[in-house]
């Protein structure tokens, strides 16, 4: 039990890369990265340890120069100064040479540096920001993970206490070269796993006291409603509360199906699979298993050593190898073979063990992992941070979030830090959890941010009036609510092609726009702005919409380059600052020249979990633009053998050629027809040629004027065909700023002749400069200035 299949263990350093002496030991990793060991006893150690499993990079080139004591080595990216004996600040320090950073970078032993941070455990009861653990980027070029107080694997896969103390530490000195220091952090620690693909559509989750009956009725609702979900989620409440007797403790804890609510389980969730729905259920497992439960006797006859006589409970010991995979055999497994698909380890009872330094929470997530895929399907568990290398265990919970704007505007710029720890799978509770006030664009707002967020699962807490039901609110809000829930699921091809890049370039969706624009200094104000992705930068809306415009306000910056807005198709210039302003129907998600998108219209069923036979392929023009759609059988561990299916796709703007590529790979995993519809972003009219392996085919062409979008249809044809589109006169449209403005004020609660006067200004023949000032001379309602000066300098 617990075999590791999913990663390779190289955890002994190569000795041409080591300098070593009596007490001190330290490995070069790469010629940024350097592991650094003292020991009193001279016991150095050589297992993996809860955070690092690989130390066997590639030899390093350096030179050593003896001084005393100790040392002076020299890399082309650093020189670390040893000057002997116990690591202080005044013994040891590194500079860091190269790199984005002109200035270099120096660190001394015990300081932290400008640290860009990283994540935290927990988001229980934070009502906006909280504090962030480290991650391993910092302004100042270098950085430090302390594991020296870790514990180690043993040949067995099973945790060892390390003996004696010393200092163990990797100092990452990579200047701002973020992108390189997170893949060799990856390398250190292990890869990111695939998710499967039905983990990337919409979740719905509820601290709640569903029925089969309730819940049977939600899901045949939703799909009467077309909104689409791909995983039901069952908080607490799945099993015995308050129909525990006193005499055994708390319900908290429990295994055993409340067979009030969900008579027949098994039923129950082979009802939700054949709905398209995976089902997750939590676990908050710190009071063990009780002699109430349907699993105790079995716990007890593995175990051997319990007093059932007495009804003795048996204490959950994560500790002990013989007890956790008791509990796997005896109270998780037959609970899968009934239709559970991942666990919710809803962990909460602190960080004690009867091992020193051993956080449950890591114990239950290594090894639920571990144990979820042991019938080589692709493992999935749902938890809490626990530390540097949590990211090897998606998905993330984060906790139970304040339900305000405060706490809304937090979290993209605490998704986005996370990848400065590599944790690139977050999952928020979308709309938030408990407390707060009832808000309808707030509950909106944070919806649309789910949908451009790694995981979006909606959840609230069991407050009567806490419902994210979509038909709980007024009709504009819920309509655009089902919108973007359907958008998620439209979604799966690009997203699940980033869930690929994620595993094999170490390179989380969402990234903080540092990344990169390392050498920017705007990149590390916009705090809630990231990239989402190949396509996209997105800068969620976490500000009620201002008073009289009937929009609400978003600071963006824009790198240098042109964009296209996913949802107006406004056409924006870059290499600037600006407010953008968004009505309830859209948020910034801006497009870059040459961006490819796929997309599909399957979006219910068993959609979430299977590869579409309809694409729908967005391509922003403006600039060349390539992707590669990745596709595979979407549920087993066969991606770690490259099994798979890839489509190129390639945009030449000057030509007007768009070419989707032969598929090649193992074509069975995918549809042997497919209808193609391309959709061209941000342009003119134009005539359009259609071949289709080299013959020219007959294809329905529309425009949408006011989208500037140019959709393209391909008959039904071989899925492996190659389709070359070509557009006659490629061009960028001209965004219609008076249309664009007359709509922004026909909504816009300010007096009508104000709105009169304002579209004589926009009439005149005298540049946006001018008209601005205009504009602003008129004092109208504040932020109407804004809105219009966004669209008339959309395009500088």
């Amino acid at each position: 039990m617990f075999e590791n299949n999913l990663w390779t263990m190289e955890p002994v350093g190569r000795p041409e890369n080591t300098i070593q002496g009596d007490k001190y030991r330290f490995t070069l990793l790469t010629s940024c990265l350097i592991r650094m060991e003292y020991r009193e006893d001279g016991k150095f150690e050589d297992r993996p340890t809860q955070v690092v499993w690989n130390r066997k990079f590639n030899p390093v080139d350096f030179r050593v120069e003896k001084k005393g004591e100790g040392f002076e080595l020299f890399t082309d990216r650093m020189h670390v100064t040893y000057a002997g004996g116990p690591f202080t600040k005044n013994s040891l320090n590194l500079n860091a040479v190269g790199g984005q950073n002109a200035f270099g970078a120096v660190w001394y032993y015990g300081e932290k540096g400008d640290n860009l941070g990283g994540t935290a455990r927990t988001l229980d009861g934070v009502d906006g920001e909280c504090q962030l653990q480290e991650g391993i980027m910092s302004r100042s070029g270098c950085s430090q993970i302390d594991d020296s107080h870790s514990l180690v694997l043993d040949e067995n896969g099973w945790t060892q206490v390390r003996t004696g103390d010393g200092v163990d530490i990797y100092v990452f000195a990579y200047g701002n070269d973020y992108k390189e220091a997170l893949n060799d952090f990856y390398r250190l620690t292990g890869k990111t796993p695939m998710l499967p693909r039905y983990a990337l559509g919409n979740w719905w989750s509820r601290y709640y006291a569903y029925t089969e009956d309730s819940y049977k009725a939600l899901v045949t609702r939703f799909e009467k409603e077309k909104i689409p979900f791909s995983v039901g989620v069952l908080d607490m409440d799945w099993h015995l509360v308050e129909e525990v007797d006193p005499k055994y403790g708390s319900g908290w804890t429990g295994y055993t199906w409340n067979k009030k609510y969900y008579p027949d389980p098994e039923r129950f969730m082979n009802w939700l699979h054949d709905h398209g729905m995976k089902i997750s259920v939590n676990l908050h497992p710190a009071g063990g298993i009780r002699a109430f439960e349907e699993a105790y006797p079995a716990m007890a006859k593995e175990l051997g050593d319990v007093d059932t006589e007495h009804e003795a409970p048996i204490d959950f010991d994560i500790t002990s190898r013989k007890f956790l995979e008791a509990y796997f055999k005896c109270v998780l497994h037959p609970e899968e073979n009934k239709g559970v698909d991942f666990w919710w380890i809803d962990w909460q009872q602190g960080n004690i063990t009867k091992v020193p330094g051993l956080d449950p929470l890591w114990m239950l997530n290594h090894y639920h992992y571990l144990d979820n895929a042991r019938d080589g399907k692709r493992p999935l568990t749902f938890s809490r941070y626990a530390g540097p290398g949590s990211h090897r265990y998606p998905v993330g919970f984060s906790g139970d979030s304040i339900v305000t704007w405060e706490s809304l505007n937090f979290q993209p710029y605490f998704t986005s830090t996370a990848s400065n720890i590599g944790y690139g799978w977050w999952s928020h509770d979308i709309g938030g959890h408990m407390f707060g006030y009832r808000d309808n664009e707030l509950a909106l707002r944070w919806v649309q941010l789910g949908v451009f967020s790694p995981i979006n699962r909606l959840h609230s807490s069991k407050n009567e009036f806490m419902g994210k039901e979509p038909w709980q609110f007024p009709m504009e809000i819920g309509e655009v609510m089902k919108e973007f829930l359907r958008l998620r699921h439209q979604m799966l091809p690009y997203l699940y092609t980033m869930n690929h890049r994620a595993y094999k370039e170490n390179t989380p969706l969402i990234l903080p726009m540092y990344y990169t624009y390392p050498a920017e200094q705007v990149a590390y104000t916009v705090k809630n702005e990231y990239e989402y992705g190949t396509a996209f930068i997105v800068a969620p809306v976490t500000e009620k919409s201002v008073q009289g415009v009937g929009r609400a306000r978003t600071h963006v910056w824009l790198p240098e380059g042109t964009y296209i807005d996913f949802f107006t198709g406004l056409v924006y210039s870059g290499d600037r600052e600006m407010d953008m302003y968004r009505d309830l129907h859209s948020i910034p998600v801006l497009a870059k020249a040459g961006a490819i998108v796929p997309m599909t219209e399957e979006i219910f069923g068993q959609e979430a979990d299977r590869n579409p036979e309809t694409m729908t392929i967005r391509v922003y023009g403006g600039a060349d633009g390539s992707f590669q759609l990745y596709e595979d059988d979407n549920e087993s561990n066969a991606y770690l053998k490259d099994e798979c299916v890839l489509t190129d796709m390639d945009l030449k703007w000057s030509t007007g050629r768009f070419a989707i590529q032969k598929a090649a790979g193992r074509l069975e995993l995918i549809p042997q027809k497919r209808t193609w519809t391309v959709e061209f972003w941000g342009v003119k009219d134009t005539e359009v040629t259609v071949e289709v392996e080299g013959t020219v085919v007959e294809a329905s062409k529309e425009y949408d004027e006011a989208l500037g979008c140019l959709k393209v249809s391909v008959p039904e044809i071989s899925a492996t065909s190659e389709i070359i589109i070509t557009l006659g006169a490629p061009e960028l449209r001209e965004n219609d700023v008076k249309t664009q403005v007359f709509n922004l004020l026909n909504q816009a609660e300010i007096p009508y002749m104000e709105k009169v006067a304002i579209m004589e200004i926009l009439d005149k023949k005298i540049s946006n400069a001018a008209k601005l000032t205009q504009l602003t001379a008129m004092h109208p309602e504040e932020g109407i200035v804004g809105a219009v000066g966004e669209i008339l300098t959309a395009i500088e």
